[in-house]
């Protein structure tokens, strides 16, 4: 086992350089890594479904897919993520209790009564402090998991919020938990950075490491064409999402006004309009200027925004369209 040493706090990157590594990388390795604040969702899942993207948007938080499958995450600064990549028997990869089980020795030293619960879930006081995911390609593994040390739980919980419509689809949803942070269990917590340093001592010892490897130019440019050709682009991101219908309500001068939308591909194919005198005729409007663009606020905005005369035509102002489609 080799630990690879690196600081780049990007997201983008850092989820590119966990499948680069995995994919190109000939040793077994394991190494600590660090993101800005982000959300990452599981490879099966919708991301409208998880998020709260006016947050998200206001704040520049990006989100991410990865891809493992499990649930929706908040990553910042205060959040320690672990990644192991072992070769192993086909068939025989997928041992989540195995890679979190030095995890769990390393917090139990410090006083921590953390324990593996349920399928890849590390607990402490039946509070959740580490999630756990896998991937499998070829002969390896990829084993990755969160660390809540010093994590704002308060944007964790705002970035975390799902929408307020009903989902439909066979995208995989997350699982709510009640979260906590290490160092609130810790009678002198140190700083994250010092925390990083304890643990990555701690398994450098623990997997008998036989040395530590720093990204060469060729890695870098690997990671950054990976980046650029998948982890920084909404048809990864988004776009990727399961298809699925959304069916959402809200309240309008005219009355209650519900709409259903049936995505493909990140991509509206249909909309279902009910309410409203001309309820028909503003659905049948909506999907000729809708069918075809991304289910996002950016995209459908910016359609939207010079059709305020159409919309008063059929009873309704644009902000109540929006309401119902976002």
């Amino acid at each position: 086992m080799i630990c690879i040493r690196r600081n780049e706090t990007d997201p983008h990157f850092n989820l590119a350089a966990e499948e680069y590594l995995l994919k190109h990388f000939g040793h077994d390795c394991f190494m600590l890594w660090q993101n800005e604040p982000s959300v990452i969702i599981g490879k099966h899942q919708n991301a409208r479904a998880e998020v709260n993207f006016p947050f998200l948007n206001e704040n520049r938080i990006p989100v991410i897919r990865r891809i493992s499958g499990g649930g929706a995450v908040y990553h910042d600064r205060g959040n320690l993520n672990f990644s192991f990549i072992s070769s192993g028997e086909k068939g025989k990869l997928v041992d989540f209790k195995r890679f979190t089980r030095p995890v769990i020795a390393f917090l139990q030293k410090l006083n921590i009564p953390a324990k593996h619960e349920g399928k890849n879930d590390i607990r402490a006081g039946g509070l959740k402090i580490s999630g756990n995911a896998e991937h499998v390609y070829k002969n390896k593994v990829l084993h990755h998991g969160t660390l809540l040390y010093s994590t704002d739980l308060a944007v964790l919980s705002k970035a975390l919020k799902p929408p307020d419509c009903i989902f439909e689809g066979r995208a995989i949803p997350s699982v709510r938990s009640s979260v906590a942070n290490i160092s609130d269990m810790l009678k002198n917590p140190p700083d994250v950075d010092v925390f990083r340093e304890m643990l990555g001592e701690y398994l450098r010892e623990h997997l008998r490491c036989s040395g530590e490897y720093y990204l060469e130019t060729k890695d870098t440019k690997g990671i950054y064409a990976l980046l650029r050709e998948k982890y920084s682009r909404w048809q990864w991101n988004t776009g990727y999402s399961p298809e699925y219908r959304q069916k959402k309500s809200a309240p309008a001068q005219k009355g209650l006004i519900s709409s259903t939308l049936s995505v493909k591909n990140g991509l509206i194919v249909e909309i279902e309009i009910e309410g409203g005198k001309h309820g028909s005729e503003l659905q049948k409007f909506l999907n000729t200027i809708l069918q075809g663009t991304r289910h996002d606020e950016d995209s459908i905005s910016v359609i939207l925004a010079g059709q305020n005369t159409a919309l008063e035509k059929f009873g309704f102002a644009v902000k109540e369209i929006k309401a119902i489609l976002i």
